[in-house]
């Protein structure tokens, strides 16, 4: 099944040209399916490769998944962009 992670993330890209299939925000609330929602807080330091590695691994799942991500905060990232952070976090 598809997993539906926000429109642009980095990680799309590279999950596509590995045959997964992300799907986006707009078609995903087309469809009748409930996904299951997952919310993820990633506190490592390079979060657009740990994005990748995570949803390449969700993206096994039999289920239609919604992802978001989520940030603290508090604390300013040293390896990521904040446009990054702001743009595909919560």
């Amino acid at each position: 099944m598809p997993i539906n992670i926000p429109d642009a993330l980095p990680a799309k890209d590279i999950l596509e040209s590995e045959k997964i299939f992300a799907i986006e925000d707009k078609s995903a609330h087309r469809q009748r399916i409930r996904p299951l929602k997952i919310v993820i807080l990633n506190l490592m330091p390079k979060k657009i490769e740990t994005e990748t590695q995570i949803l390449r691994l969700i993206s096994k799942s039999a289920l239609q998944v919604d992802i978001d991500f989520m940030m603290v905060k508090n604390h300013i990232s040293k390896n990521t962009s904040q446009d990054h952070l702001v743009k595909f976090y919560t």
